[in-house]
C-alpha cells in the first residue's frame, strides 16, 4: 500500500524535470539548428547592398495599397522588403506580375498589427508558413511571409524555424537569380551574386546544387523553365549542374503531377522549350514525368521546328503529343500529370486525327468531325485547329477558323416515317451529312431525303456484314 505511492510521486517528479529539461533547451536546439544551417551557407558578399534602382518599372509598382502597407511595418518597427522573382524582374526592366514581399515580423505580429490597422486578412491558412495575406482598400492582396530556415526538409516539404536574419532566408532560396530582396527605396539585398549572374545570363542554384534539389526536387524542372527565361544560349548548361540533376532524377517520383505540368508547361511555351525538354529526357527526367521509355524526339523536334520557321505557336500539349505514339502512352501521359479533361481530349485528339486524310477538299473531313460531334464545339474546333498547325498548313488551319457551320437541313423527326428502326436514324443522319458535305452543303433536304433509301441499304449492307462477322466469331 505504501509503495505505490512512492513510486507515482517518482514519476512525477521525473516527469517535472524532463519538461523543465525541454523547457529550457527549446530555444538552444532552435539556435542549434540555425548555427548548423548557416554553417552550410556557400561563399556571400560581405555586403550585400549591390546597387540603387531608379526606373520608371521600380516606380509603377508603387500604389496608394502598397505604400499604405509599407508605412504600416515601418509603424511597428518591422522591415519590410520585395523578395524573389519581383526583384529579378525589376533588373531586368520588366514590370513584375506578381509581387512578394518578405518582413522580419512573425505570422502572430502581422495579426496583431493588421488587426489594429483594421486591415482584412485572407487565407490564414498560410500562416504555418509564415505568410499572411493583407487586402487593403478592398483592391489590392499582399502576400507577405516571415523570414525563415528551411532545418528539415524530405524533398517535397519543409519543417521551418523563422528568423530575422536576411541572408539566412537568402539561403534557403533555389537559384541565385531569385535569392534578392529590394527596399522601398530601390536598394537590393544581393546575398549569393544573383545580380551578377542575372547580367551573365547565368541560371545556377545557390551553393551545392545537389544540396539545393534535394529540398525540393521540382527544383530540377524549375530550374529548366528559369533557364529557358534567362540564358541567351540553349545549351550552355554548366556540367556540375546537369550531374546533379542527373544524381538526384529520381526524386521526381515524389512530386505532385500537378507540380510537374505546372513547370513544365512554362519550359515547353518559352524560349528553347524543344532544346530544354530534350536535354531533360537526356537527364533521365521523362519517366517520371510520363513520358514513354522511348519519346519519339525526332518527329518532336520535326515538328516544332517546322511550326517555328512558320511562325505558329503550338499548344504545349500538341508539342508533348508529337512525342507520344498512340492514345495509350496519351493516357499514360495525363494519368502522372493530372491534366485537365481538355488537355486530355486535345492530347488524344492529335494523336488519333494527325494522320492525313484523303479528300478532295482538305478541309472536308475536319468539317465533317464537327458537323457529328456531340461535345463542346469550340473545343472540337480548338483541337482541329491544332492538328493543321500539327501538320504545318497554316492557310488551312485560318480558313477552317473563319469557317462558320452552316445549318444542317435534316433532323431526326424527319426521318422517323422513313426509318423502320429508330436505332438506325443517327447513322442515316450522319451519311447523308457526309452527302451533304462532299456537295458544298448545297444540297437540299428534299434531295437529301431522296438518297435515304440507298443510305439505308449501306447501313444494313454494313450490319448484316457484321452480324455475320459475330456468328463466325461464336461459332469458333
Amino acid at each position: 500500500m505504501i509503495i505505490i505511492p512512492l513510486f507515482v510521486r517518482h514519476l512525477k517528479s521525473i516527469s517535472r524535470l524532463h519538461v523543465r529539461y525541454l523547457n529550457e533547451n527549446t530555444k538552444d536546439l532552435k539556435w542549434r539548428r540555425i548555427r548548423d544551417f548557416e554553417a552550410k551557407m556557400p561563399t556571400s558578399r560581405i555586403d550585400p547592398v549591390i546597387t540603387k534602382l531608379e526606373s520608371p518599372e521600380f516606380k509603377s509598382i508603387f500604389t496608394p495599397e502598397l505604400e499604405l502597407l509599407q508605412s504600416v511595418f515601418k509603424k511597428y518597427n518591422h522591415e519590410l522588403r520585395i523578395a524573389g522573382g519581383a526583384v529579378r524582374d525589376l533588373l531586368t526592366g520588366k514590370i513584375p506580375k506578381d509581387i512578394d514581399f518578405a518582413t522580419t515580423a512573425t505570422p502572430d505580429e502581422m495579426k496583431e498589427m493588421f488587426n489594429r490597422e483594421e486591415i482584412r486578412m485572407l487565407n490564414l491558412k498560410g500562416e504555418k508558413h509564415g505568410t499572411v495575406t493583407a487586402r487593403i482598400n478592398d483592391k489590392e492582396n499582399f502576400e507577405v511571409t516571415t523570414l525563415r530556415i528551411d532545418v528539415v526538409t524530405d524533398g517535397r516539404h519543409a519543417d521551418i524555424e523563422f528568423t530575422t536574419d536576411w541572408k539566412l532566408d537568402a539561403n534557403r532560396r533555389d537559384l541565385t537569380i531569385n535569392s534578392m530582396f529590394m527596399d522601398f527605396e530601390g536598394r537590393v539585398y544581393d546575398y549569393f551574386f544573383g545580380y551578377d549572374d542575372l547580367k551573365k545570363r547565368r541560371v545556377a542554384f545557390v551553393g551545392d546544387a545537389g544540396t539545393r534539389i534535394c529540398e525540393d526536387f521540382l527544383r530540377i524542372l524549375r530550374y529548366f523553365r528559369f533557364y529557358g527565361r534567362i540564358s541567351e544560349h540553349p545549351n550552355s548548361h554548366e556540367e556540375s549542374i546537369i550531374t546533379a540533376i542527373k544524381q538526384n532524377v529520381e526524386g521526381l517520383e515524389r512530386i505532385s503531377g500537378e507540380r510537374i505540368w505546372s513547370e513544365w508547361n512554362k519550359i515547353l511555351d518559352g524560349n528553347f522549350g524543344v532544346e530544354l525538354t530534350k536535354k531533360m529526357v537526356e537527364c533521365g527526367v521523362g519517366k517520371y514525368i510520363g513520358l514513354p521509355e522511348a519519346p519519339d524526339l525526332v518527329n518532336f523536334e520535326r515538328i516544332c521546328q517546322s511550326a517555328k520557321i512558320q511562325r505558329l505557336k503550338l499548344h504545349p500539349v500538341t508539342m508533348i503529343a508529337s512525342m507520344l505514339r498512340n492514345e495509350q502512352e496519351a493516357l499514360n501521359i495525363h494519368s502522372r500529370l493530372h491534366w485537365s479533361a481538355y488537355n486530355r481530349d486535345l492530347a488524344l485528339f492529335l494523336v488519333i486525327h494527325r494522320e492525313d486524310k484523303i479528300s478532295v477538299n482538305p478541309l472536308h473531313p475536319y468539317q465533317y468531325i464537327v458537323l457529328n460531334s456531340s461535345g463542346k464545339i469550340k473545343d472540337i474546333r480548338e483541337y482541329i485547329v491544332e492538328v493543321l498547325k500539327y501538320k504545318g498548313t497554316p492557310e488551312l488551319a485560318e480558313q477552317f477558323e473563319k469557317w462558320i457551320p452552316p445549318k444542317f437541313p435534316v433532323n431526326g423527326n424527319d426521318l422517323k416515317e422513313l426509318v423502320t428502326h429508330r436505332r438506325l436514324i443517327g447513322q442515316a443522319i450522319m451519311r447523308l451529312k457526309k452527302i451533304w458535305l462532299d456537295g458544298d452543303f448545297k444540297i437540299p433536304k428534299e434531295e437529301l431525303l431522296k438518297r435515304l433509301p440507298e443510305v439505308l441499304e449501306e447501313i444494313n449492307e454494313v450490319w448484316n456484314q457484321e452480324k455475320k462477322k459475330e456468328v463466325v466469331s461464336d461459332s469458333k
